[in-house]
């Protein structure tokens, strides 16, 4: 199992995310990423190397290149502006409002906007592009013919759409990873998404490619951020009809529930075709996560990882949520042994 880590993550630190009408410290910090590797390290993995330099070649398939700019930009522009504090949306473009793109930068910043929780900050930036620099490293880890690695992403990305950024995600480094797959040969590939959360910027980038099977386990959209999308009935369009399937679950969902949802997907992405499989990977489904509400238990993590190990197709986990609780570290280890198993 290769690792893949950038230290560039924690350039990324924000002081204020909007939650339940506070602006609070946010849930998505640098701990995160550092409690995941000491605990993969404990577990021994230790091939842990940086990412290769990749640019936005791909990324530009994936999402809109004007979007792209304006996530290389905001800072310099806010601060340009004049605002003090960190960047935080405060107007949305909303139904049946125009979609041209406000020259003022709190304007822009709504535009592309899907909620208001996640703050910009200085180098928030150039930690999304070392995430993505993780997930693409770890694409072509595959593409060199191994089986298995892990993406330790920082900030997430399944959240990130076409042209759109919130929570805690800027570039959708599973959907990118995905990209990378296709450009090295592989006619068809799968993203997995486990985050407790929807992965409703990955569905917005493939809901009408008939080349990636979207499937997405998580708490149900009328209960759960990112509320919008995720319903079992989104099923894809145009030329991407059939190839996106959500499980939508109710509050308190247990292993037995949420691995019959798991091993129907799998049994659609092999059905599929797909030549590898992408893992979004949450650990918020975890039973303590506060901010969820799955009951998953550590030990089902490695029965999480077994089950996609057994559909037999090269992996890459790339890493999402999971938030506040030691165990994420933990969890997040036990897939990997899981998988490895």
């Amino acid at each position: 199992m290769r690792v893949i880590y950038s230290e560039d993550h924690k350039l990324r630190d924000a002081r204020t995310e909007l939650h339940d009408g506070q602006l609070v410290t946010p849930f998505e910090a640098p701990f995160r990423a550092e409690w995941i590797l000491a605990a993969v390290r404990e577990a021994g993995f230790a091939d842990v190397v940086a990412p290769d330099t990749h640019g936005l070649e791909t990324a530009r398939k994936v999402h809109d290149p004007a979007y792209l700019e304006f996530l290389r930009t905001v800072w310099e522009r806010w601060v340009a502006a004049g605002y003090n504090g960190e960047a935080i949306a405060n107007s949305f473009a909303v139904r049946r409002t125009s979609q041209r793109i406000p020259e003022n930068i709190v304007g822009a910043i709504g535009h592309y906007a899907n909620a208001a929780d996640t703050s910009i900050t200085k180098g928030s930036y150039e930690a999304a592009i070392a995430s993505m620099r993780c997930a693409l490293t770890g694409a072509d880890w595959l593409n060199a013919g191994n089986r298995f690695a892990f993406a330790l992403c920082r900030p997430p990305g399944h959240h990130a759409g076409i042209d759109l950024f919130g929570g805690y995600c800027f570039i959708n480094n599973a959907a990118v990873a995905a990209q990378r797959l296709l450009d090295h040969g592989a006619a068809k590939v799968a993203v997995l998404d486990v985050d407790f959360h929807h992965g409703n910027g990955t569905q917005d980038i493939f809901y009408r490619r008939s080349d990636v099977f979207t499937a997405s386990l998580h708490g149900d959209p009328v209960h759960a951020f990112p509320y919008f999308l995720g319903h079992a009935d989104e099923v894809g369009e145009g030329e991407g009809t059939g190839v996106n399937k959500n499980y939508p679950m109710p509050r308190g969902t247990t292993w037995e529930t949420w691995s019959a949802a798991l091993a129907d997907a799998l049994m659609r992405i092999k059905n599929f075709g797909a030549e590898a499989v992408v893992v979004s990977l949450g650990v918020d489904t975890f039973e303590r996560d506060p901010i969820s509400f799955f009951k998953l238990t550590s030990v089902d993590f490695v029965r999480m990882g077994s089950l996609i190990a057994a559909a037999g197709l090269p992996v890459l986990v790339c890493m999402e949520g999971g938030y506040g609780v030691p165990e994420i570290g933990l969890n997040v280890a036990n897939v990997l042994i899981g998988l490895e198993a």
